[in-house]
């Protein structure tokens, strides 16, 4: 026995195709059967005819009453398990049978349709309900051979139901199986980008390991050298030697430089471990420009009413990420020109576009750009990780990061993210107005 299982997210996109396909279905009988009262001058029983019509009406009006009785819900209003629809599918295997027995049994033409109905059930639903169906339709058809109700059917009245029928039968397999291919092919795009964000985020938390233990294990030696620098600046100056003691005096400040920035990576790299706090987006992006450096210089082209507007971000990361990007941008402009910084809204997403004036990146280069460890930049300048990970980060939060680079131009980079990146509500708590589940149809697994 086939134990009941709701699957809410493949079986009520099934239940909605299967309506909305049943309601085609029932319009198609009943002119089918209208155009063939009229073709046949009158020798179909009518009456009963449209009776069997009725039944399927009758049955998708319940199924739009049962779970969807409540047209201002997104969701059912039930659950929809797996046997619910294959019981529908009998019912319409049932109905296709005695319209068939009605007008030819087993010489009507539409008898193709059996073979839609196994085509719907092999997409809908598991094994063993298809092969149920099969066995139904071949006990259906059975009943006609054995029970023949004698209809006259002239021979051109004949050959035109076997067209239309071919025409109708086709048209519903091609129709529908392509849909489903487009949705199959439209999930495994959805799967590799999730792939490929798991493994970037997968590299991104291994960063943040490595960078943690760096900073633990550099911060004493680090200290030691800053130590030694300050005493060798003090005796420096004593000695009356302001060169050298310059000289120490960058140096105790560049190792200063260094453990703040080993700091920041014991804090974790992009999004690991952080929460979702509010703030405004002038504060995202005067935060984004702290540390970097006056020149070339910075300029944001931004809405005035635009900087108040709130945001729920992980704000340390996010910055950070822009920060990373602006100071590419940097190093990739003449120090006479600017970075400009242009932020808007659409909706519910911010976009932050950050334009060089550098000379932009090769076409073979291109396809590289944001692999971790992969810089075009001078030795000691940059270790490929910046893009990488404001990649991650921004990713991360359920954002895109798209890079368009024009050969003597420059290069834009468009970062666009959620203004509230809030956990979002649990299946069947839904906002108002809310999806819960793609518009595709999905055989459960």
């Amino acid at each position: 026995m086939v134990t009941p299982q709701p699957i809410p997210e493949a079986n009520w996109v099934n239940i909605q195709w299967l309506t909305r396909l049943r309601w085609a279905q029932i319009a198609g009988q009943a002119a089918t059967v209208v155009v063939g009262q009229f073709l046949l001058d009158g020798a179909l029983p009518i009456a009963a005819l449209l009776g069997v019509v009725a039944v399927g009406l009758v049955s998708n009006l319940g199924l739009e009453l049962y779970f969807f009785g409540d047209r201002r819900r997104e969701t059912p209003s039930r659950s929809v398990y797996e046997w619910q629809i294959a019981f529908v599918m009998m019912l319409d295997i049932a109905i296709l049978t005695g319209l068939l027995y009605l007008t030819g049994g087993p010489h009507n033409p539409f008898g193709f349709l059996y073979l839609v109905q196994i085509a719907l059930a092999t997409v809908l639903l598991r094994a063993l309900w298809t092969w149920m169906l099969v066995a139904l339709s071949f006990v259906g058809f059975g009943v006609l051979l054995a029970a023949q109700r004698a209809v006259s059917i002239p021979e051109d009245s004949r050959a035109i139901g076997m067209w239309v029928a071919l025409g109708v039968a086709s048209a519903f397999v091609v129709y529908f199986l392509r849909r489903i291919t487009g949705a199959l092919a439209e999930r495994e795009r959805e799967l590799t980008e999730a792939r490929g964000l798991a493994a970037r985020q997968e590299r991104l938390a291994s960063l943040a390991t490595m960078a943690a233990g760096a900073a633990h294990e550099l911060s004493t030696p680090l200290g030691t050298v800053a130590l030694a620098a300050k005493e060798l600046e003090r005796a420096l100056t004593k000695a009356a030697d302001p060169e050298l003691a310059a000289d120490a005096r960058l140096i105790r400040e560049q190792v200063g430089r260094c453990r703040a920035i080993l700091e920041q990576m014991a804090q974790g790299a992009g999004t690991v471990g952080e929460t979702v706090a509010p703030v405004t987006v002038s504060e995202l992006l005067e935060e984004s420009q702290v540390g970097i450096r006056p020149t070339p210089t910075v300029h944001v082209d931004m809405p005035t009413d635009l900087g108040k507007s709130p945001l729920r971000i992980p704000p340390r990361a996010v910055s950070q990420a822009l920060r990373s990007l602006i100071t590419n941008a940097q190093d990739a402009s003449p120090p006479n020109s600017s970075v400009v910084v242009v932020v808007r809204r659409d909706g519910a997403s911010l976009s932050i576009s950050i334009r060089d004036r550098g000379r932009g990146i090769p076409a073979d280069v291109q396809a590289r750009i944001g692999e971790p460890f992969f810089t075009t930049k001078a030795p000691g300048r940059g270790m490929g990780l910046g893009l990488f990970l404001a990649r991650a980060v921004i990713e991360g939060v359920g954002g895109t990061l798209q890079i368009d680079s024009i050969a003597g131009e420059g290069t834009e980079v468009r970062a666009r993210f959620p203004t509230d990146v809030s956990p979002a509500p649990s299946l069947g708590t839904a906002r108002s107005g809310e999806s819960l589940t793609p518009p595709v149809v999905s055989k459960p697994a």
